[in-house]
């Protein structure tokens, strides 16, 4: 199988695509957060939890970089239009998906197409893809 070729490096997404998540916290934590915002260190208890977080991969940022060059992950965006799909299945050839950020397929492309051009599918982060692909590849999506 062929691994998907990187597109240029793009750590952050620009443009504000985001995901929701969830946490659960204790109150104490909760209420030092909200001290913390309202003392004026931060805007809110959401800007609080993300410098939290960028600052603890920026702490583990080389082993995460070695881990992305280790496992020849796509670091950032990686999009499949139909053409791309097209041109994979003219080749005779699978792709291997492996993406740290942001895997797409677009929506124009069949089920049928994606099955037998995608060969597998590891997605750290998010995975943007129809329903309909989304069953097709079920088997295959780690």
């Amino acid at each position: 199988m062929k691994k998907a070729a990187a597109p240029p490096e793009t750590p952050r997404a620009k443009g504000g695509e985001s995901q929701k998540i969830t946490i659960n916290l204790v109150p104490i934590d909760l209420g030092q957060i909200d001290l913390l915002v309202e003392e004026g260190f931060y805007s809110n208890r959401t800007d609080l939890i993300r410098t939290a977080i960028r600052n603890q991969l920026a702490l583990h940022a080389q082993v995460l970089q070695e881990t992305v060059t280790r496992r020849a992950l796509v670091l950032g965006m990686q999009h499949f239009s139909r053409q791309d799909l097209e041109a994979v299945r003219t080749a005779r050839e699978r792709l291997d998906i492996q993406v740290l950020g942001l895997a797409s397929i677009a929506a124009d492309v069949s089920p049928e197409l994606a099955r037998a051009t995608i060969g597998s599918v590891a997605v750290l982060g998010a995975f943007h893809a129809t329903p309909a692909v989304k069953t097709a590849l079920a088997d295959r999506i780690r």
